[in-house]
């Protein structure tokens, strides 16, 4: 590539579907039934747990965009569906949650995220708090329909009114007695959890691999307890949003860089392919695959949703910025690739997906 010449990429990730319906799930959330064309299927193949990137209107010519997960099932739905749930003062949650109808057209990116099940067998306790919930209805349906694992769901909300998915919930309990138990958790009537009540719920399930989604202060809380009943950490996986601040949905400017100079070699497993490449000292991994024309995983390319995870198998590498994996993912090698450049002179690098 020439070195003085910036190469722009189009956003193949980009789609947009037709909205069939809008669910009132609570007085302050919503789920969106979207439908996928039969000619889009293969990029809308998700696994449990993940989630899509919403483009929202903002004024005249603007938009903002937002990450919200998947509460439908791929071992269960035909559609995909969205939660959300109204933010007091969140531009985006409460547009979706007073405008946005059937028949309406809704611009996403293709599924993304590392939050899934490492096997539908492996027995679980899901946590979750409001609509932290909604990937890990999603994971349950997985897990049930599609493996054998037994699911213990800690589910805390406000009040009774807050429990989102309440119906769906009841029923995939009576299909579903001797492998899914949910425990409902409610501020108006045992009070804000707790470190030793969480502790207490969660002793029993210490061999569980754990699925936690929630807000901030829900999930400090959670990790405490867990640490408290010495539930190991490589067991706890999270799922961590951050405000987007820049546009996932643009086309893709890579910056311009010349082949051989101060750069790695870098050996990248993709789509179950193994590739050799330049990789200059500066320019993040992600934009030397986008730049070879490699439908590398991504989707906010800020380093605030893990979309672009990929294992460091061997070398060093430092990270420009890390919103979103905790020690747990570092410690098992996990990077971003949209913001790792070359330390070593080798590395390898892999992509589970």
């Amino acid at each position: 590539m020439s070195a003085d010449v910036a190469q722009v990429a189009t956003n193949t990730h980009v789609q947009t579907l037709e909205v069939l319906e809008v669910i009132a799930e609570t007085a302050d959330a919503v789920s969106v039934i979207l439908a996928v064309p039969d000619s889009l299927v293969r990029k809308f193949r998700y696994l449990p747990g993940q989630f899509l990137t919403v483009r929202v209107p903002d004024g005249a010519d603007g938009s903002v965009a937002r990450c919200y997960s998947l509460s439908s099932s791929p071992h269960l739905d035909d559609n995909l569906v969205v939660t959300v749930k109204r933010v007091p003062g969140g531009y985006a949650s409460n547009w979706i949650c007073d405008n946005l109808r059937a028949g309406d057209r809704l611009t996403v990116l293709s599924p993304s995220g590392k939050f899934v099940p490492r096997s539908l067998h492996q027995d679980m306790l899901l946590v979750g708090a409001g609509s932290g919930a909604t990937p890990l209805l999603s994971i349950a349906k997985s897990v049930l329909i599609g493996g054998t694992a037994t699911i213990y769901f800690f589910y805390a909300n406000r009040s009774h009114d807050d429990v989102i998915f309440g119906s769906e919930i009841e029923e995939i309990l009576m299909e579903f007695p001797d492998r899914f138990t949910v425990f409902h958790s409610l501020d108006d009537r045992e009070g804000v959890p707790t470190v030793d009540g969480l502790a207490h719920a969660f002793r029993p399930f210490r061999t569980f691999d754990v699925y936690l989604c929630g807000p901030d202060q829900f999930m400090e809380t959670a990790r405490d307890a867990m640490q408290q009943v010495k539930i190991s950490p490589e067991k706890i996986h999270t799922e961590i949003f951050q405000s987007l601040t820049g546009d996932p949905f643009a086309d893709i400017v890579i910056p311009p860089f010349e082949d051989g100079t101060d750069a790695a070699e870098v050996i990248v497993e993709l789509g179950g392919e193994t590739h050799t490449l330049v990789w200059p000292r500066e320019v993040a991994l992600l934009d030397v695959l986008l730049s070879k024309g490699f439908d590398a995983p991504y989707s906010c390319r800020e380093g605030a949703c893990s979309a672009c995870a990929c294992t460091l198998r061997s070398g060093e590498v430092r990270m420009r910025k890390n919103d979103t994996l905790v020690d747990a993912d570092l410690a098992a090698g996990l990077t971003l690739a949209c913001q790792a450049v070359p330390v070593s002179d080798r590395v390898e690098i892999g992509f589970d997906q």
